[in-house]
């Protein structure tokens, strides 16, 4: 651990990783002796059954130095384990009498009208939701002990059962932690095997089924995160000396993979993050705060507004979960390069969210895929070089895109021209209406903001979007096809710690506030400290979340103060919904973020001569400062920006793209 600190605080070699699912991207940043910044690309075809494999193939690629490597991996695996639910054989244990508390959920229908719709399996059968004593009540007493005889009859169960993991959710387990705390200690001894995840260690807030909802999906996802991040370690044991891997968490810092393996529910939005932590890097080098991250790769597109710093929520969702760990706000949909076109029963055209994926890809790809895709639409409409060799050693076939589009057009009487439009023109729509949930649904106008459009086909798209949301700048990075990757190089290590408070009806609550933060100020000390860290660099920030007595949710406001923090929760409660209320509000949870702030670099200026690297990005289309009139075509390694008619783009010193509406 000791030369895991070294490295945040010395290396000059530090590489991101973003395995999508698609494409897993590399973004080398090498700070030389005289503090000359090179940086280096490469894009290779992921390995699903085996993330790892792509991951090693691509370190491989990129060369080896001779120098020690500071590894930043921003991973889908945790994602994708859920949304299959492959995931381990997971106990859950509660208290007597709500061993059915995640079947019943929150009885919420998926659509408000649908009276009827196919019920979704729980995450936990019957057989696996064991209850127990040591349950306590809202006032932190315990109102039925946790016995001897409990935690054997548990253990034996368990056994029986043939778990792999654990999940332990009691009542109010926040409250009081050490009933839980007994189920853990007594578990560890008698089945070591077994992965043990519990409440009060996950998630210390109020709310018995999001809370238990968070600790099964650790205890799902625990084992699965822990055997790939095993077999990338030991992938990585040929690596030089002293060399060390983090993971990006889904709240937008890193973490040790050693504690990654305990905390796989907050990898569930890695990736993603990774590129919200560019974009708001970008953001500083460019001078602009008011940012919407539109992140269009070729199974998905990921959209979020920032508005100052990078927002986070705990109400967050992936697929039917609730995930209410921390991650960054962010708003994701079955929408990208590699989404496959379709007629309903209908007879109407639809894209996504079923997606070509990394094999066999668009049908364009020449992989087998027979299925046409929004990259095969957009090959066929000139937005993307036929024939030209891409990322990974691709060579796109305009012939094959032709003959699967025409499949459909045939079917809906249109030319193979006017599909392939309509492919496009659907795709655009399901990527402005995400976008709109984010900004305009929440009370912010888009065109106040500039429009970050980045992935491997995000700037395909980009000119489009921002059209159809009055947004009349829009940028494309430089790197923009492997954005993510950058932003694993400058995120900040660190970790949120919350937990909720207990009611009491004091006008000023300042002083328990206070109190509360204070302990999770120590926790994040001596678990950094633990760690090897240096607490003295050791940054925080408050925050708490409130809401008007009464209501269920809350919102989470900076901690200044309870009249200062309590003003700013009427205003931004008055934007939000559009009201205010003269009815009292409360603090609920009390947050921390605590984090390390990572050796910084500016983005080097582009020149003549190619950065070092295997595969590299290459020169614009056009030299700094030059205009481009569209309709034009900008290809780079990575991504292909499309400048769409009365569209015009200039390329800044260091290579990013700025496009402005000129009608």
């Amino acid at each position: 651990m000791l030369a895991d600190l070294a490295m945040i605080a010395k290396s000059s070699y530090c590489i991101g990783v973003d395995v999508g699912g698609t494409f897993t991207d590399f973004l080398c940043v090498r700070i030389r002796g005289n503090g000359e910044v090179v940086l280096s690309v490469y894009k290779t075809p992921s390995t699903p059954d085996a993330p790892e494999r792509a991951v090693l193939a691509g370190l491989k690629a990129m060369g080896d130095a001779g120098e020690a490597l500071q590894i930043v991996h921003g991973s889908t695996v945790a994602t994708n384990a859920l949304l299959q639910r492959k995931g381990a054989r997971t106990a859950f244990i509660t208290n007597r009498g709500f061993g059915d508390l995640l079947t019943l959920a929150r009885q919420t229908r998926p659509r408000l009208y649908a009276l009827e719709f196919k019920p979704s399996p729980p995450p936990a059968p019957a057989e696996l939701c064991l209850e127990t004593g040591g349950r306590v009540s809202a006032d932190g007493t315990t109102i039925d002990p946790l016995s001897a005889s409990d935690l054997a009859a548990l253990t034996g169960r368990l056994r029986e059962l043939n778990a792999e993991s654990v999940a332990i959710n009691l009542l109010f387990s926040f409250l009081d932690p050490s009933h839980e705390e007994t189920i853990e200690k007594a578990l560890r001894e008698a089945l070591p095997e077994v992965f043990i995840s519990r409440s009060s260690r996950v998630l210390p807030e109020y709310k018995e089924y999001e809370r238990g909802m968070a600790t099964w999906l650790n205890a799902f996802l625990g084992p699965v995160v822990s055997g790939y991040l095993r077999r990338l370690q030991q992938g990585m044991s040929r690596l030089p000396k002293g060399s060390a891997l983090q993971v990006m968490q889904s709240s937008g810092e890193t973490i040790s993979a050693d504690k990654a393996a305990d905390s796989a529910v907050n990898l569930l939005l890695s990736g993603p993050a990774g590129g919200l932590a560019a974009v708001q890097y970008l953001g500083r080098q460019i001078g602009q705060d008011k940012l919407i991250s539109f992140d269009m790769g070729g199974t998905s597109t990921d959209v979020a507004l920032l508005d100052g710093p990078i927002s986070i929520t705990s109400e967050g969702r992936l697929g039917e979960f609730p995930v209410s760990v921390p991650m960054v706000d962010m708003h994701t949909i079955g929408a990208g390069g590699g989404s496959i076109a379709y007629i309903d029963s209908g007879g109407m055209l639809q894209v996504g969210p079923e997606s070509a994926g990394a094999d066999p890809g668009p049908v364009c790809y020449g992989k087998g895929g027979t299925r046409p895709t929004v990259t095969d639409a957009n090959l066929l409409l000139g937005r993307l070089p036929a024939g030209a060799p891409l990322a990974g050693g691709l060579e796109l076939d305009i012939d094959l895109a032709r003959k699967a589009v025409a499949g459909l057009a045939d079917i809906i009487g249109l030319d193979v021209e006017a599909t392939a439009r309509g492919i496009v023109s659907i795709a655009d729509e399901l990527m402005v209406e995400a976008i709109r949930r984010i900004s305009v649904n929440r009370g912010f106008d888009p065109a106040e903001f500039l429009l970050v459009s980045f992935g491997g086909a995000g700037g395909l798209h980009v000119c489009a979007l921002a059209k159809a949301l009055g947004i009349r700048r829009a940028v494309v990075p430089v790197y923009a096809g492997v954005l993510s990757a950058l932003g694993m190089t400058v995120a900040d290590r660190g970790r949120q710690f919350s937990r909720t408070l207990q009611r009491t009806e004091e006008v000023d609550p300042t002083p328990r506030i206070a109190r509360e933060l204070e302990q999770l100020s120590r926790r994040a000390a001596t678990e950094f400290a633990n760690e090897g860290l240096d607490i003295a660099n050791l940054r925080t920030r408050f925050s708490i979340d409130m809401r008007y007595v009464g209501q269920s949710y809350t919102l989470n406001i900076p901690w200044s103060g309870w009249d200062a923090t309590l003003a700013q929760f009427h205003e931004l409660h008055r934007r939000r919904y559009g009201y205010e209320l003269e009815t009292p509000a409360e603090a609920v949870n009390v947050r921390l973020r605590a984090w390390f702030d990572r050796q910084t670099f500016d983005l080097p200026p582009e020149r003549e001569a190619p950065a070092e690297g295997p595969e590299l990005e290459t020169r614009r289309r056009a030299a700094a400062g030059e205009t481009i009139a569209g309709p034009a075509t900008v290809p780079e390694y990575a991504s292909t920006t499309w400048i769409a008619e009365y569209w015009q783009a200039r390329r800044d010193d260091f290579g990013n793209l700025f496009l402005e509406r000129v009608d």
